[in-house]
């Protein structure tokens, strides 16, 4: 049966995880997780592709980007994938695949899900038990986004920029985004248009959305 076309609209933000192959591990120390950093960065400024939010898990991996291209995520995460398995193979003397296949994802309706989707990605350690509050993980985007802490990897999305004309409002804004937990109805929403390769939105955006490809 061929593979469904995956949906990709530049200019609009994209969802996206990759997974360990065999659900098993990706990420074994600190070198990994920085060398993988550092490589998104430059792999995405490439490719053309805003890395707004990010989670390094120890088996897989969560990225919210806006691509300017149809062909920019594919292309990064090609690149981005092949550096890091040689990396990991050559480091710890083992062979074979890392990741299992393709790389899932979903476009995202900017208006409603958009902040939905990022704290979801940065709320993953909390979910999973690794963290009492998100900026306890080291590995993710969330200092970035609430506390202001400098990444090479991170773009501002309008959307997030809009919460404060300030950099103080704007950062008190996004950690009272936080207060409270993403619904099981927009977790489900998120895993289900992620998994199945859908737009994740409103009825409108989607009709939009697979007329317009």
């Amino acid at each position: 049966m061929p593979r469904r076309p995956r949906l990709v609209a530049p200019g609009l933000p994209l969802h996206l995880i990759q997974r360990g192959n065999n659900r098993s591990a990706c990420f074994y120390a600190t070198d990994d997780c920085l060398c993988y950093l550092e490589w998104l960065a430059g792999y995405a400024r490439q490719e053309d592709c805003a890395v707004h939010a990010y989670v390094l898990m120890t088996n897989h991996v969560h990225l919210l980007v806006t691509p300017a291209t149809a062909d920019g995520p594919g292309a990064m995460m090609k690149r981005l994938g092949q550096r890091y398995v040689q990396y990991v193979n050559r480091t710890y003397r083992r062979t074979g695949t890392l990741w299992e296949g393709r790389f899932r994802s979903c476009i995202v309706e900017t208006a409603s899900y958009f902040l939905t989707c990022q704290r979801y990605i940065e709320l993953n350690p909390v979910r999973a038990g690794m963290a009492a509050e998100p900026g306890g993980y080291p590995w993710s985007s969330y200092r970035a986004n609430a506390h202001g802490e400098w990444s090479p990897v991170l773009t501002p999305h309008c959307v997030y920029l809009a919460l404060g004309r300030s950099l103080d409002s704007r950062l008190a804004a996004y950690r009272r985004l936080f207060d409270g937990e993403v619904t099981t109805g927009d977790l489900k929403a998120i895993r289900t248009a992620t998994n199945g390769n859908f737009a994740l939105g409103g009825s409108r955006f989607r009709a939009d959305i697979a007329r317009t490809l």
